[in-house]
């Protein structure tokens, strides 16, 4: 398995996936075909609205025709009345199919959304581990607004465009065939030159959204980080990366604007040759009375008619490209692989008793191993403690008993079931886990504390906050068990949150526990309550605790001493202490 670490996170963008137009178009309109009675309203409406709108050029022609021999006023107002007819009755369509068309983008975003959370819910750890949190949030929102707004507005002027050049282009070609032969040059002009530039375009705005993601994730990391920040005094050092970051950000959004805003003016500029070279050879034709003035007015118009959606096209192909390359981000993450399925006849395992077992385990988050033909027994009801220096593997061992990982060599033993012959969801169940970093989220007391358990009574609740002593505390709350938490907690201390987390722990009835340096970040007369809680806690279950301070696990029943990714040690403390071994060494070393 590959673990990019922090030096590659927020540069998975997909370059690994097909990165071209018609993959990406293809899965947008899967989700454009989701709803694709909307769709077809949406398109009948277009097509409505157009023919009645290019009805006009021809009903001109037919006014001014009506004038050539002399003004036949009947035929004047009558053709008048119909245009104005047919132009009121075409805007009302149109209204009708843009709200139709913002509803299917507005349904098209919804399910985008609901389809990248629900991907992120299923990949596995690993997928968080090597992107930015500010990266995932940025192709969460900015990306996704993006092509909600290319498909409220500029998919509309897409499918107007389509039926406005092959209606005109029809109407042209009934007119004049002679005149027509204008377009057969400056065509492939136009072609070519959008095609050109939207490469460039689409390539430059994916660099661009890669670094507003980047930009984002460093962003959230030191707004999440202010308190270190200045505590060591590194605003400058901060403001400078982000000065670079931003830089870098603010480049790639202007090289992308500059081509994309190249595209529409040189278009634009061919579109207006042909209807200039339409003049001058329309002049020509009639001169020689090979074309009547009326016809030679609607070819004029259609010819601007026919021109204009190709001018459109080219001035929102930056839109389009931009949508592209955001679509292509949300995909990437969409497309990532799953946390790996459970065998097919992985066990439901409910009834759980608490030994688990390594055998000859061996990990590693890229080739280079983290632990080595590891192997402990960890007997029911007991605790084990995982002391080492800093990288030795002690989190990897957890990460293993919860299958965030998967061993490379070895097995890993509960009750002699090994446990990826055990579906995820009833492994992961028969573990409470009390970590370093709580997690509270924005809720009440109530709700944070029975998180996870299903819906348990207000006095269960109680009772779990209890022993978990911090019963007294939420008591005196403003509301007391319906006070509203903020967002990670922060209106109430770390020791407050830790002891929250331990009565969500105490509620779940797990037959086993980890402790991953629960007291770590508290004083010492909190770390003697949270201490009491936890040994409440720890009753009846199979304990595997992490621990730096030596002093909270002399007690236990089995510490395995860990050092470069092997168990170089086991046993109690006594019988540590009297080999005089590494162990040793560390417990003299705090208490020297």
């Amino acid at each position: 398995m590959m673990y990019a670490g922090k030096q590659g996170r927020g540069r998975n963008d997909g370059s690994d996936r097909v990165k071209n137009r018609s993959y990406v178009l293809k899965r947008l309109w899967k989700y454009l075909y989701f709803y694709r009675r909307k769709l077809y309203i949406a398109l009948f409406f277009t097509l409505i609205t157009n023919a009645l709108s290019l009805v006009g050029p021809y009903l001109t022609g037919e006014t001014i025709g009506a004038m050539e021999n002399g003004v036949d006023f009947g035929k004047v107002f009558f053709f008048g009345g119909l245009m104005i007819g047919f132009y009121l009755l075409s805007a009302l369509i149109s209204y009708i199919l843009s709200v139709q068309m913002t509803k299917i983008s507005q349904s098209v975003t919804y399910k985008m959304r609901k389809d990248l959370f629900e991907k992120l819910n299923h990949v596995s750890i690993k997928y968080f581990d090597q992107n930015q949190t500010g990266d995932i949030i940025s192709r969460m929102s900015y990306d996704i607004d993006t092509i909600n707004t290319s498909l409220a507005n500029d998919a509309i002027q897409v499918f107007t465009s389509i039926i406005t050049v092959i209606i005109s282009l029809v109407m042209m070609f009934i007119m004049s065939k002679v005149l027509i032969l204008v377009f057969v040059l400056t065509i492939p002009i136009s072609i070519t030159i959008t095609k050109v530039l939207s490469k460039i375009v689409k390539q430059k705005y994916r660099v661009r959204n890669q670094k507003l993601g980047e930009m984002n994730g460093f962003a959230e990391e030191m707004i999440t980080g202010q308190r270190t920040i200045q505590s060591y005094v590194q605003e400058e050092a901060v403001l400078h990366r982000f000065d670079q970051i931003n830089e870098e950000a603010t480049t790639a959004s202007y090289q992308s604007g500059y081509y994309s805003t190249s595209v529409g003016p040189s278009v634009n500029f061919v579109s207006n040759l042909s209807v200039a070279l339409v003049g001058v050879f329309g002049g020509i034709l009639y001169f020689f009375s090979q074309i009547t003035l009326g016809n030679l007015t609607s070819f004029t118009l259609y010819s601007r008619r026919f021109s204009g959606p190709i001018n459109s096209l080219s001035n929102i192909m930056a839109d389009i490209q931009s949508a592209l390359a955001a679509a292509e981000r949300v995909f990437h993450v969409i497309d990532h692989e799953n946390e790996p399925q459970d065998i097919e006849d992985a066990i439901a395992y409910e009834q759980v008793k608490g030994k688990v077992s390594f055998d000859h385990v061996t990990f590693g988050y890229t080739e280079q191993p983290v632990l080595k033909n590891v192997s402990f027994v960890a007997e029911q009801g007991k605790t084990i403690a995982i002391v080492g220096p800093t990288g030795a593997g002690k989190t990897t061992l957890v990460n293993l008993l919860m299958r965030f990982y998967d061993v490379n060599e070895g097995r890993i033993y509960l009750d002699h079931l090994e446990t990826r012959t055990l579906t995820r969801n009833s492994l992961r169940r028969a573990f409470s886990m009390v970590l370093q970093d709580t997690w509270i989220f924005h809720g009440t007391v109530h709700d944070n504390i029975a998180y996870g358990n299903g819906d348990v009574s207000r006095m269960e609740v109680e009772e779990a906050a209890k022993k978990a002593r911090i019963h007294s505390f939420i008591s005196h709350l403003p509301n007391g068990y319906d006070t509203l938490l903020t967002d990670e907690g922060l209106n109430i201390s770390k020791g407050q949150k830790q002891l929250l987390v331990i009565a969500r722990a105490m509620l779940s009835k797990t037959k086993m526990l980890i402790l991953d340096e629960a007291t770590s970040n508290v004083d010492t007369h909190t770390e003697v309550q949270i201490q009491k809680a936890m040994l409440a806690l720890m009753e009846n279950k199979t304990t595997f605790v992490i621990a730096h301070r030596l002093s909270t696990i002399q007690n236990a029943d089995l510490i395995l001493v860990v050092k470069e990714g092997d168990i170089i040690e086991q046993g109690n403390h006594q019988t540590l202490m009297e080999k005089q071994g590494f162990y040793y060494e560390l417990y003299q070393s705090q208490f020297a």
